[in-house]
């Protein structure tokens, strides 16, 4: 069973992935990445996480894919061969900012460090 669910929750994030890049016309949803896809046990939800790219304000173009959910799950029940197309939750998934964050800091502590032995 867990092979099945890893496979329909691959098949569902290249899907999203593709609808968001070619077939969604809002522009306020901007470049979006899907990160990850979670389906419950009995795959009547999905959580989708997202990340914006380039998006100054995540929470907005969140607004905006959820504005298009509707649209997504409906362009995904056309594409997948399921009896049942799982209700969709976007998620704004924030590990790349924090990774950036954590490299940020770690150079600066590198660069104070290598002052102080320079010293």
């Amino acid at each position: 069973m867990a092979k099945r669910t890893e496979r329909i929750q691959s098949i569902i994030a290249k899907n999203i992935s593709e609808i968001l890049q070619f077939e969604v016309k809002n522009k306020g949803v901007g470049l979006v990445s899907v990160s990850e896809v979670r389906v419950s046990s009995d795959f009547s939800y999905a959580k989708v996480y997202v990340s914006f790219i380039g998006a100054k304000h995540p929470s907005v173009n969140l607004e905006a894919l959820n504005a298009a959910k509707g649209f997504v799950r409906s362009s995904l029940a056309s594409k997948l061969d399921i009896r049942k197309v799982p209700e969709l939750t976007f998620i704004y998934d924030d590990t790349f900012e924090k990774q950036e964050r954590m490299d940020r800091i770690l150079k600066q502590e590198e660069e104070a460090l290598n002052k102080l032995k320079g010293k």
